[in-house]
Parts: structure tokens; sequence; C-alpha cells
């Protein structure tokens, strides 16, 4: 067992505090690691905060983890001491169901173990995550990151990546396919790079015109201000695929009107509220199917790293301190970042 900082919810309304953990000595399939960068994902204000109702506090959150490995166990084969490695957002799963076997751990019929606020299967208790300055994971839940990738900005690729990535490839995006990206936050800007470098023409839809240089600077083809009747109705029969990043209920059907026969909508954002049932008559009438994905197991999470190497996408971050955590948090509310804030953990071992 080995005392390592952090910062941690005591609570679902106290700010992130100071506080200190233990960490399992490494056993014979662990990897030790020296957590250098973790990006900051809305889904650790939500955990933090409790605002889906599941929270064990004390909460050290933190799922997009770049560090360095310090030691591996006396079994593990395909890491060793220096190299620089990646833990998104599983530590373990039963490895044993269907799901496993297909390599998509995060449909694991038993329930993965998250990487903070999972149930603990070696000290009981629940996962700490990457806001801290030191983890052990098993070594198949471990990923290796290309070296010409920045490590801080790679950082966000270990959660809002895989999200994009993993419908992209499960519903075959292919040079020349038109495709839609909903929302250019943390998730959909990175969409729009992943989508971009697989050759397809990218559409952006925003509430934000302002957002419309960025997203073309960023890969995408053509900007559609989602607020403006005129313009989605012109889009009508458009698009074989459209990933929908916001989670905030609201109204699908004219995303679903957008969609080519047998096009795809995909959810990724997950509202507080459902969305409002769509008409039925959008889906019947052109064969389109609504589907949903969630981040993507550890082979896939791998190939995507592999991927981002080969074109050189990381995410676009804002880089902070451990001690500016709460005000980042209220920030990300606000939508008042570009893309994703990424912590670094050296400010953590120098306090």
């Amino acid at each position: 067992m080995t005392m390592t900082h952090a910062y941690a919810a005591p609570d679902a309304t106290q700010p992130l505090a100071p506080w200190t953990l233990q960490r399992r000595a490494p056993q014979a399939h662990d990897v030790d690691i020296e957590i250098l960068y973790c990006g900051v994902c809305h889904s650790d204000v939500h955990t933090a905060r409790s605002e889906w109702g599941v929270t064990v506090y004390p909460c050290v959150p933190g799922h997009e983890i770049i560090g360095r490995v310090t030691a591996v166990g006396g079994a593990v084969t395909r890491f060793k001491a220096g190299q620089t490695v990646g833990v998104g957002c599983l530590v373990d799963a039963c490895r044993q169901c269907g799901a496993c076997d297909d390599g998509l751990e995060q449909y694991c019929e038993r329930g993965f173990t998250g990487t903070y606020n999972g149930k603990d299967k070696h000290l009981g208790g629940v996962t700490f995550g990457g806001y801290s300055t030191r983890i052990v994971v098993d070594e198949n839940f471990v990923l290796r990151v290309p070296d010409n990738l920045d490590p801080a900005a790679a950082a966000p690729l270990l959660c809002a990546g895989i999200t994009l990535y993993s419908p992209l490839r499960h519903w075959k995006v292919v040079p020349g396919m038109s495709v839609g990206i909903v929302g250019l936050g943390g998730l959909g800007h990175m969409g729009v790079k992943l989508a971009h470098a697989m050759g397809a023409k990218v559409t952006l839809f925003t509430t934000t015109p302002a957002k419309g240089a960025d997203a073309q600077r960023l890969g995408a083809d053509e900007v559609v201000v989602s607020t403006d009747a005129a313009q989605m109705k012109a889009q009508a029969k458009r698009f074989d695929l459209i990933i929908n990043t916001v989670a905030v209920a609201h109204d699908l059907n004219p995303y679903l009107a957008a969609l080519k026969r047998d096009g795809t909508l995909v959810l990724i954002g997950v509202p507080e509220k459902p969305h409002p049932t769509p008409a039925a008559s959008n889906l019947i009438f052109q064969r389109r199917s609504i589907g949903g994905s969630l981040i993507g197991g550890i082979a896939e999470t791998q190939e995507m790293l592999n991927f981002c190497g080969e074109h050189g996408i990381v995410s676009d971050i804002e880089l902070i301190k451990m001690q500016d955590i709460n005000y980042a948090y209220d920030r990300m509310v606000r939508s008042d970042v570009r893309y994703r804030f990424v912590i670094d953990l050296a400010s953590l071992k120098q306090a």
C-alpha cells in the first residue's frame, strides 16, 4: 500500500479539496503508473456533484489519464518502466461474458469496473481516479500512447476521443460519406477531427454561429446553425450518419429528417430528462434508425490511439493546475472551455 496525493469531492455540495488515498501494491499483472496529466470530463462534474445519484464519497474523479510506468508486476509482458501509457474509463470487467469475449468490455454483462466510483475488486470500497499522483492498473486495461502525440493533449482521447471514434467505426464511416456532428464541445470537436481524418464530408450542427470558423479549422466542411429552421430544412436526406453529442433533451426530428434512407442518428450524450419522442414517420418511411454508443473497448481504444498517432490528432486543451479544478468545473458548466481542460499533476506533486 502506498499513500497517494489526490483531490476529492467530500460530498455533493462541497468543492473538491486535497486528500490522500492508499493505492495497492502492484500484483503480478499490475502496472504502477505515475500520473502526468488527467483530462476533465463532464462526467466528472456529474459524478462529483451526484447529479446521477450514485456517487460514493469521498470521490476522486478522472478517467482520461496519461502517465509514466514506474514499475510492473512479475507477470507483465506488455509494458516496462519509463513508457508513456494511458488509462481510460475502464480498469476491469468480468472478462468472461459475451461482450468481454468480443472485446467490448464497456458492455460487460456483469458490469465493468469504472476508473473511479466503481467497485474496487482488490481493496474493497470504490475505485479512485486520475485526480491523483499515482494509479495501479491491470496491464490488460493499460494503453500504449504513440510517442509523437503531445501527452497532455492526448489525455482526452481516453474518453472524448474513443466516445466519438467508436460509433464512427461501428457505423463504418469511409471516405466520401456524409457525417454530421451535433455540438462542438469536448466531444464534438473530437468528432469533427476524427470524421475528417477518415475522409468523410463533415458538417457541424451548432446553436452558436460564432463557432463556425473554429469548426472549419478543426476539419468541418460545412456549418449549420441548428436554430435556423431554413438551414435545417435544407439538410433533408443528406446524411449517412449523424452523431449527437448534446446532453440536454431536445427535438430529434430535424436531425432524423436530415438522414438519408437507412441513415442512423447516434446518441452519445445522456440528458437529465428523456428526449421528446420522435415522430414515427421520420423513422418508418425512410428506414432510419436511432442508435446509441458508449465509449469503447480496450482493443478499440488502442486502435483509436494508433489512428490518432498516424494522423497527428489530439484534443484542443487548456492546461490547468490541480488547485484550479473547482474553477474549471464552474467554467465547464457554462460551456466556457475550448475544448477540454487537462490537469497537470505536477502541480499536485509540488503542493
